[in-house]
């Protein structure tokens, strides 16, 4: 079912997920108060000029898509999840790390402004 904004979204996923989804909604919200929230590739989108991340709920993971330079400039930090180009994988099984959702959100800001990001 293809859904239109978030709160469709989420209230589509699992009930047990959806709290946490609704965390990391937040979480991305505080770091980008002026970000506007859709639904792009079928995935919660947090836009500002550009996408600066979306986020999805999977089978044993929530996939956050930062872009393809995250994943490097943020390495030492992501050396405990599964990532490839523009994918971090935060699986279910571990607490979820909401400071550095909020930090990388935050990098892609300064990306997006400075005009040094490619996706």
């Amino acid at each position: 079912m293809a859904t239109s904004n978030i709160d469709d979204y989420i209230a589509a996923q699992a009930e047990s997920l959806q709290p946490l989804l609704q965390k990391i909604r937040q979480t991305i919200r505080a770091a980008a108060p002026d970000a506007t929230e859709k639904i792009s590739y079928g995935m919660p989108t947090f836009w500002q000029g550009t996408n600066l991340i979306h986020f999805a709920a999977f089978k044993n993971h929530i996939g956050i898509y930062p872009g393809g330079q995250a994943p490097a400039v943020f390495a030492d930090r992501l050396k405990n999840y599964k990532t490839s180009k523009g994918t971090i994988q935060l699986p279910f099984d571990q607490p979820i790390d909401y400071q550095l959702i909020s930090d990388i959100v935050v990098w892609r800001l300064a990306q997006q402004t400075t005009g040094g990001y490619s996706a």
